[in-house]
């Protein structure tokens, strides 16, 4: 699925809860994504609304912040007339019913309404609002994931977002993976701004301040990692999150997200439906397999999309079961790459802090992920500079 078809099919909603979120996401799983759009602030709602082109928004109703929740409704609509606002509540509430449409929501639905009701009501609502018209200029997303918390989700992290930089893209390497800022380790380099610093200054956030504090390594590739002081992810907005991830799409043509290790989170899940490329990570270790498979086999129930997914195979042992092919069937996933083993030159790269382009360039594993690194690169091409380069013409803007 392409981006645009993600992004077209993106619904915001503000619930009373993570479980309300759920039925609503599970409804609608079949149409699109539903992004929490967090606790009922305006500005932040609308921010939302500019960076993932929602022209439908879900906002609930209750006796205690009806007040507050209508005043919501109406300063939406006023701010964008387009906007098409659904109500939720207590379907036996008339009250609720009345406050919700006097404010201008186009309909109102009641809690844990049936999934093909709620589906056909955004179907009928779908069709009645002018198309969306999303901003094809954001850049490629990749995102790495896998349970099983070690380095070397940041060590492959690292040297495909290189490849893709030295293919001429302007590309960001966001390090989520746990254990924290293993990437900038690898590479012998300090951050003096991280994750929680770009979430802070969102606003703020353009190329004049990722030139001056986002990090940078010899090869131009940018990053920006967790500090160990950072909130964890699985307590980050799904808003601001939303916001970060559009902003910075704006300004590189490629990121890499790394985010081996992480729990199950909202947050988490929001980069994997609205990422380009997945790379699931696993090894042979039937343990490690288990405990990947239980969490897709839980997002699958759950409705996500996940036909972007592809298996990477690490530490690949060919006389050693489950082979790529039973592993291949497990995940219900194409493979996309087995890298080898190879420890002794994984180990001097991390001990070193060397590049394995630098310390092996022709061992297997520097091949495969350097082939692996031109596939994503090729994704984005079509998102490549002209000559006179659309990052330095934005930079010149500034």
């Amino acid at each position: 699925m392409s981006q645009s078809q993600n992004l077209s099919q993106t619904f915001l909603a503000i619930t009373r809860n993570s479980t309300d979120l759920e039925w609503l996401q599970g409804a609608l799983a079949p149409l699109g994504q539903v992004v929490s759009a967090g606790g009922g602030s305006l500005d932040e709602l609308l921010a939302l609304v500019d960076v993932t082109f929602a022209s439908l928004v879900f906002i609930g109703l209750d006796r205690e912040h009806v007040v507050a929740q209508s005043a919501l409704i109406e300063g939406a609509l006023e701010a964008k007339p387009m906007l098409a606002i659904v109500a939720l509540g207590d379907g036996m509430d008339n009250q609720l019913v009345l406050n919700a449409m006097r404010a201008g929501a186009r309909d109102f639905v009641a809690y844990g309404s049936r999934s093909s009701e709620v589906a056909g009501l955004v179907r009928r609502l779908s069709k009645r609002l002018p198309p969306v018209a999303p901003n094809t200029q954001l850049g490629s997303l990749t995102v790495l994931y896998g349970v099983q918390i070690n380095a070397d989700g940041a060590l492959l992290a690292t040297h495909m977002a290189q490849v893709v930089q030295k293919s001429g893209q302007q590309t960001l390497l966001l390090d989520l993976g746990l254990p924290r800022g293993d990437s900038l380790a690898l590479l012998g380099l300090e951050s003096s701004f991280h994750f929680g610093d770009a979430l802070r200054h969102l606003r703020r956030l353009d190329a004049t301040l990722i030139d001056s504090a986002f990090t940078n390594c010899a090869a131009g590739l940018r990053i920006l990692a967790y500090a160990h002081h950072d909130e964890p992810l699985e307590h980050t907005s799904t808003a601001e999150l939303y916001m970060l991830l559009s902003a910075l799409r704006q300004h590189f043509q490629h990121i890499v997200v790394n985010l081996t290790g992480q729990p199950d989170s909202e947050a988490l899940r929001t980069f994997v439906t609205h990422c380009d490329k997945l790379l699931w990570y696993t090894d042979q270790n039937v343990l490690d397999c288990r405990r990947n498979l239980a969490v897709l086999n839980l997002w699958r129930e759950k409705g996500m999309k996940l036909d972007h997914a592809r298996l990477l195979v690490d530490r690949y042992l060919r006389n050693v079961a489950p082979d790529s092919d039973t592993l291949s069937k497990s995940f219900g996933m194409e493979i996309i790459a087995t890298l080898v083993y190879s420890p002794e030159v994984r180990l001097n790269a991390k001990n070193q802090g060397v590049t394995l382009f630098e310390l092996a360039p022709r061992e297997g594993l520097t091949q495969s992920l350097r082939a692996l690194g031109d596939r994503l690169a090729k994704r984005s091409e079509g998102l490549a500079k002209p000559k006179s380069g659309w990052f330095n013409r934005l930079r010149g803007a500034q």
